[in-house]
């Protein structure tokens, strides 16, 4: 084999591996990405309101929210935590769910973590960074964003032309 011969037998492989990781891996990779960030805010969501009382309490003493009263907060947080991860699960209007998410990430890690160190950790920014993922890539192959993409699709024009 030849110089030339190498050369369009190694490109040929890394076209074939990467179709492969593309069609087959890349979607089960956001899928599981989409599930553990979900699981990471549905189990805070299940600890919330297991414990009602507990909950508010730690609004009003230990977060301490501007602008929102604890009960208030509590509420907020517990239906983000419960119903967001819902929407990542099934891969509907994940990218809109991811906004919400961020922003609490954001509180906790910038608002919270400024006044208590034990707040201030740096897997914070990997859920940012995986739920920037979802915003940005959509949410994947094995989702019902792609099913209704594809039921409804309408032409699109190109963003920049």
């Amino acid at each position: 084999m030849n110089r030339d011969q190498l050369t369009v037998f190694a490109v040929n492989s890394y076209q074939t591996a990467t179709a492969f990781l593309q069609r087959f891996i890349s979607p089960a990779f956001d899928l599981a990405v989409r599930l553990w960030i979900g699981l990471i805010f549905f189990r805070s969501g299940l600890e919330k309101i297991k414990d009602w009382d507990a909950t508010v309490f730690l609004f009003a003493e230990e977060y301490k929210l501007p602008l929102l009263s604890p009960e208030l907060a509590a509420v907020f947080g517990t239906i983000n935590e419960l119903g967001l991860p819902i929407l990542l699960f099934i891969g509907l209007a994940a990218r809109l769910a991811t906004l919400p998410l961020i922003a609490m990430t954001c509180v906790i890690q910038f608002v919270l973590g400024a006044s208590n160190p034990a707040y201030d950790s740096m897997e914070h920014f990997y859920w940012l960074f995986l739920l920037g993922m979802i915003l940005v890539r959509g949410p994947g192959l094995y989702s019902l964003d792609h099913l209704i993409a594809r039921r409804f699709a309408v032409p699109t024009k190109p963003f920049l032309t």
